[in-house]
């Protein structure tokens, strides 16, 4: 078994059990019995824990010996269903694929309804509307009347792409189109899926999927810039998912975007110290707050540091207790600490 100095294994053997998806790409869980390798949220039936190792990664699963599960595919990041279905939405233009098209292309619809639950915590059917939503909102913001806007989305019923604008983007097509909008992207990283919003102005969010975060996170961005979420793509967003990649791959160590956070005065200085991090390496809140010429506001700097809604490119990761022990963080102490030994690794190599 590889040693793995991120997690107990008592705890991950509980978040096995419970298939916890906050621990998903956090670690593996080998069967000897079975001679297999699984994600924590692999949906098999699990073993006696005398039966079950850990490991930290697929490479030290299959050098000792382990081959992949094919229910939960762990060599995927993003399982090929999901990975086709998002493919042929983005080629199909306003098109919508139905139950009976999923069928013909030889697809269970309840199978892709459960896999897109788990991999973007919405169905099918639900993730394919909301792109169609965004690509009316799209052409409404670039000029379009209201009939066009409708049917560049796919919609047949005028009275129904404007119930669908007001309940998604919480007002009429007309006000909608007069709003901004925050472009929004699911990512796959070795941690769990990632959000990334981005503006015109520039990136303004990433974050784990950690449901009740991500929310109020959200809820916060729309109040603060007056708008509405469409999942779509944008330059900004481009550049931070082949950025992270390569962060993720280890070929990277500091990140080129251009950044729009939201946030106090004081927030934002400490954002900037966060920067000036070096890759790999900590600094203790106390040793931040003085930096910023604010000594003894530690407690403050936690705060911001929990306020911070870009994850990994202002790395709050890298700031610890000053006895050396790790504290909260936003997706997740276990995430920190994989983090941190990422780039440690990544030095060493």
């Amino acid at each position: 078994m590889s040693k793995i100095q991120s997690l107990a294994p008592a705890r991950m053997w509980r978040a096995f059990l419970e298939r916890d998806p906050g621990f998903d790409g956090l670690f593996l869980a080998g069967v000897r019995t079975t001679g297999i390798f699984c994600r924590v949220t692999c949906p098999a039936r699990r073993p006696l824990r005398r039966n079950v190792v850990f490991f930290s990664g697929p490479a030290q699963a299959q050098s000792a010996g382990f081959r992949a599960c094919k229910r939960c595919k762990p060599l995927e990041q993003k399982p090929e269903l999901v990975r086709r279905l998002c493919e042929l939405v983005e080629h199909s233009g306003a098109a919508r694929i139905g139950e009976k098209q999923l069928v013909q292309l030889g697809v269970d619809p309840s199978t892709a309804r459960r896999q897109f639950q788990r991999h973007f915590g919405q169905s099918f059917q639900a993730w394919q509307r909301a792109q169609r939503l965004g690509a009316g909102l799209r052409s409404l913001q670039r000029g379009s009347r209201v009939l066009e806007a409708q049917l560049a989305s796919g919609f047949e019923s005028a009275s129904g792409f404007r119930s669908a604008i007001e309940r998604h983007f919480g007002e009429a097509p007309a006000r909608a189109a007069r709003s901004s909008s925050l472009c929004v992207r699911w990512v796959d990283s070795p941690l769990g899926t990632l959000l990334l919003g981005a503006d015109s102005d520039g990136l303004r969010l990433v974050e784990f999927a950690v449901e009740q975060r991500l929310a109020r996170e959200i809820a916060e961005l729309r109040e603060s810039l007056g708008a509405v979420l469409v999942q779509s793509r944008n330059a900004h967003l481009a550049a931070a998912e082949k950025q992270l990649g390569q962060y993720f791959a280890g070929e990277r160590e500091r990140f080129e975007l251009e950044l729009a956070p939201i946030g106090t005065d004081f927030e934002r200085r400490v954002w900037s110290e966060l920067r000036r991090i070096p890759f790999g390496q900590t600094r203790a809140y106390a040793e931040v707050a003085a930096r910023i010429g604010r000594a003894g506001a530690q407690r403050a700097v936690g705060t911001a540091n929990g306020r911070n809604r870009l994850a990994i490119v202002i790395p709050c990761h890298r700031v610890i207790r000053g006895d050396g022990t790790l504290s909260g963080y936003g997706g997740g102490v276990a995430r920190k600490r994989w983090l941190l030994e990422h780039e440690q690794r990544a030095l060493a190599r």
